[in-house]
């Protein structure tokens, strides 16, 4: 399991931090497609308890969420012009 931040920075171009989780954004658009709960996401790809630590939790699963997303939006035109 990669180390992650509270929450991934906020850039608007692709950041080390995004290279280095892309997977992670993989599997969690993945999982969100797949109706997973927030829950159960965040157990499972970031290693959190969400009954111990439900602010925390919750925090990290809905911002990397976003990131990836944008990630799907945005940052792939980075990824394209580099051709990767």
């Amino acid at each position: 399991m990669p180390d992650f931040l509270n929450e991934p920075p906020q850039s608007p171009v692709l950041t080390a931090y995004d290279r280095e989780h892309m997977k992670l954004y993989l599997r969690l658009l993945d999982a969100a497609t797949d109706g997973a709960s927030w829950r159960e996401a965040v157990s499972i790809l970031f290693g959190l308890d969400p009954d111990r630590e439900p602010e925390r939790a919750r925090r990290v699963h809905d911002t990397h969420l976003a990131r990836a997303r944008w990630m799907t939006e945005h940052g792939y035109r980075q990824l394209v012009r580099e051709g990767r």
